[in-house]
């Protein structure tokens, strides 16, 4: 039996024929999530001079009753993807979601709170070496780490050194801005302090600077309307030394234009770009 196609149908049927086409092309998303790419779209990418590459590093952790426990890995990804597209050669790679979080034999810190996930200090560290590794073998040469938890910066740090030891002679070279976790925590809370908020607002972990650049970077994630209307919640809670209630999205603003703006300029100065 023969089926017919109107003439609608048969433009679709030559479109689509057309689109199968060898050399038929579709440009590249405009993106600078590694994740969202092709390889060959990366590659192209990288030959063009794109050779920056960001990787994140954020934690899954507890931040009080009201923040969700992938906090870090959210704000991370959201200031990495600002921070490459303000660059304009760089690619965010995939965030690293499992760092050390405190043992769970007695579980210690944040993990005596459900959900927080954590793994040895030098499981943390080879993770990141080989990830940098690879991103050096497919020609990236600025290869920075921007850790969003206060935690592992020294872990941080400590891989940056053997890595360009390692690569001494080479092009590359690895980068820890501490301008980006510096401009999160007392950075902002210095900007907080001239709005006339108080330290004991202000807080440490899942407070008021922590929430509000939260409710800045990713406001899915915080349970805004409870948290409004509890009681100030306190270390057994999980929140140490500060108060959320008063966080806004306005005042986390506040905080990520910051910590953008800085940590752009000291990539610029660390990598000497023009």
């Amino acid at each position: 039996m023969k089926i017919r196609l109107g003439a609608g149908r048969h433009w679709i049927a030559a479109a689509f024929l057309l689109g199968a086409q060898p050399g038929w092309t579709q440009a590249a998303p405009h993106t600078v999530q590694l994740e969202d790419l092709t390889w060959t779209e990366l590659r192209d990418q990288i030959r063009a001079g794109k050779t920056t590459i960001i990787i994140p590093v954020g934690g899954t952790e507890q931040s009080g009753p009201d923040v969700a426990l992938g906090k870090h890995n959210a704000r991370a990804v959201y200031l990495s993807g600002r921070i490459a597209e303000s660059l304009g050669d760089a690619i965010v790679a995939p965030v690293i979601a499992y760092v050390p979080e405190g043992g769970y034999d007695p579980p210690t810190s944040h993990m005596r709170f459900p959900g927080t996930i954590t793994v040895p200090e030098d499981a943390f560290e080879k993770t990141l070496a080989s990830a940098a590794n690879g991103f050096k073998a497919h020609g990236f040469r600025s290869i920075v780490f921007l850790g969003d938890h206060g935690g592992y910066q020294k872990s941080i740090q400590r891989v940056v050194a053997q890595l360009n030891k390692g690569w001494a002679g080479s092009t590359a070279r690895a980068f820890v801005p501490p301008e980006y976790y510096e401009t999160s925590s007392e950075g902002f809370a210095k900007i907080l302090r001239s709005k006339g908020f108080r330290d004991d607002e202000i807080g440490t972990h899942a407070g008021l600077s922590d929430t509000s650049l939260q409710l800045a970077a990713a406001p899915q994630m915080v349970r805004e309307a409870r948290m409004r209307q509890a009681p100030k919640p306190g270390a057994a809670d999980g929140v140490y030394g500060g108060d959320p209630r008063r966080a806004t999205a306005e005042l986390g603003r506040l905080g990520t234009d910051a910590i953008v703006a800085a940590t752009v300029n000291a990539i610029r100065k660390d990598t000497t770009r023009p």
